[in-house]
């Protein structure tokens, strides 16, 4: 590979990867009480609380991870946070029929991004971020 693609592709890659996670607590925030609602509809206990964590796990390891700061502890957190999260939100195998398809490509997203974050776990975070600092 040219040595730009070398550089600055890991860069691009933990931005795009780390998007949806951005939006994602960005959303959670502005909509805290439907997300908390959807959480207690799935039988969740203390949802606030929860809820609140999520945030900081999504916001926090996604800025980590666009940073490259600790970008494999980010990727860390974020995998082990969307294990629950995929299986207990996106199990398209107990949803009624009308809603499996869509469910089950959020499942699937979801084993995608965390492949993402595997790979980000044993690669490290490239050239262009502040855990390469020499």
């Amino acid at each position: 590979m040219p040595s730009f693609v070398n550089q600055f592709a890991p860069l691009a890659g933990r931005i795009l990867l780390s998007i949806i996670f951005i939006m994602s607590g960005i959303s959670k925030i502005t909509g805290f009480a439907g997300t908390a609602g959807g959480m207690t509809s799935k039988g969740l206990p203390v949802p606030e609380v929860l809820l609140a964590a999520s945030i900081v796990i999504e916001l926090g390891a996604a800025a980590m991870i666009v940073l490259g700061f600790k970008a494999r502890w980010g990727a860390a957190a974020l995998f082990l946070w969307m294990i629950p999260v995929t299986l207990v939100f996106h199990n398209y195998w107990a949803m009624p029929a009308a809603d499996q398809q869509m469910q089950s490509i959020m499942f699937f997203k979801n084993l995608g991004l965390m492949g993402g974050m595997l790979i980000l776990m044993g690669l490290g975070s490239g050239p262009l971020s502040l855990g390469n600092r020499k």
